[in-house]
């Protein structure tokens, strides 16, 4: 670990450098005061020559040399943000080299590759960390102890909107690399009702709908969901990879509501409207850098020892919830979900506020998902 001014600061290898972490990622280390950008991983070499020399990174790698790159001295953490279905691997492969590892959600694709990851970090001392960066934003943050204080009475309701278009040809159609919709914005949906309820699902139902366009062929369009919690309380949510960008949630109780938009975004302005007694106060959150919060998070999480709160366990709730979703959509039932009990929730203390990144990077050989260059 390198030393600035006296303080240790976690070296990281950027692994995977899609559309996310080129816009989102690599921009956010000059924001943070513990962590530093040393190393980049990727099968391209146009992305490695341009982006190595774009923040002034000495290593690359290729994914085969990906073992080269752990063994290194290098680094002392991994920011994962492969394909999901790579997850496991390259978390398993980082973990049993004594490196620590930010992994992207959702976890994984299977039930059984989150524990194969949660007892590769537990062997081998390492922290594991799921980026769930909504957890240190303020906007959201402040929703939970809205709900948790009880101000709209006792919360009864959680319904959400995550809707956005993705153009034919982007990896989240893909069913082999772990798209579709509730893997890639679904999740959201059910963290969200989880960490706002503060309460885990004990039974899904779901559906999911297409109408036929050839983008579609893999994955499904859209799904709705109904996740049933303890003490009659509903969750509902609809997701789809074709229609308009939405991102919105509400939670009703008996004595008001809560409704965010755009709830889910990682830049811009977040709103906030509280309804009490009829009675409405509007809030507007100014951007944040939140991949800057979340790697000073997961950082002085390992300088100080500490346990993160989204860590392995979480993701893998939210994957269990995923793949009882798409059982229920498969057999046209509902599922019942085995429930964790979870010690740690997500809470207004765990804020973090860096200003936002000003400037938008162009973007080397990738595109957001509605193909936005």
């Amino acid at each position: 670990m390198t030393t600035t001014n006296g303080n240790r600061k976690i070296r990281y290898a950027v692994v995977g450098l899609g559309w996310f972490a080129q816009e989102a990622a690599l921009p956010a280390f000059a924001h943070t005061e513990n962590s530093e950008l040393v190393a980049l991983v990727s099968d391209d070499p146009t992305k490695l020559e341009e982006l190595s020399k774009q923040y002034g990174v000495e290593h690359t790698y290729s994914y085969e040399e990906y073992e080269d790159c752990l063994a290194s001295d290098e680094i002392d953490a991994v920011y994962i943000a492969l394909p999901n279905h790579l997850h496991c691997d390259f978390t398993v492969r980082a973990a049993n080299q004594a490196i620590h590892v930010l992994c992207e959600k959702p976890m994984a694709v299977t039930e059984q590759e989150c524990e194969s990851m949660i007892k590769a970090a537990n062997d081998n001392g390492v922290k594991l960390m799921i980026a769930y960066r909504l957890h240190l934003e303020p906007a959201n943050l402040e929703a939970v102890e809205i709900v948790r204080s009880q101000q709209i009475g006792e919360p009864r309701v959680f319904n959400s909107v995550f809707t956005q278009q993705v153009e034919q040809g982007n990896i989240r159609l893909r069913d082999i690399t772990g798209g579709g919709t509730l893997y890639d914005i679904g999740i959201y949906c059910i963290n969200a009702a989880r960490y706002l309820f503060q309460e885990e699902p004990s039974e899904v139902f779901a559906v999911a709908a297409s109408k036929g366009e050839q983008r579609f062929s893999e994955v499904e369009e859209a799904t709705s969901a109904i996740l049933r919690f303890p003490n009659g309380r509903l969750a509902t949510f609809t997701c789809s990879f074709g229609a308009a960008k939405v991102s919105n949630y509400q939670v009703v109780g008996t004595q008001g509501d809560l409704f965010v938009e755009p709830a889910y975004t990682w830049q811009g302005e977040i709103k906030k409207y509280l309804t009490i007694d009829g009675e409405t106060e509007e809030r507007t959150y100014a951007p944040h850098d939140q991949l800057a919060a979340e790697f000073t998070y997961f950082s002085d999480c390992i300088l100080s020892n500490k346990e993160p709160e989204p860590n392995g366990i979480e993701g893998l709730i939210d994957v269990r919830i995923i793949e009882a979703l798409y059982q229920s959509i498969a057999t046209g039932q509902p599922v019942q979900v085995p429930t964790f009990e979870r010690d740690q929730r997500p809470t207004s203390e765990q804020t973090i506020e860096y200003p936002p990144v000003e400037e938008k990077p162009d973007l080397i050989n990738a595109a957001s998902p509605a193909g936005n260059s």
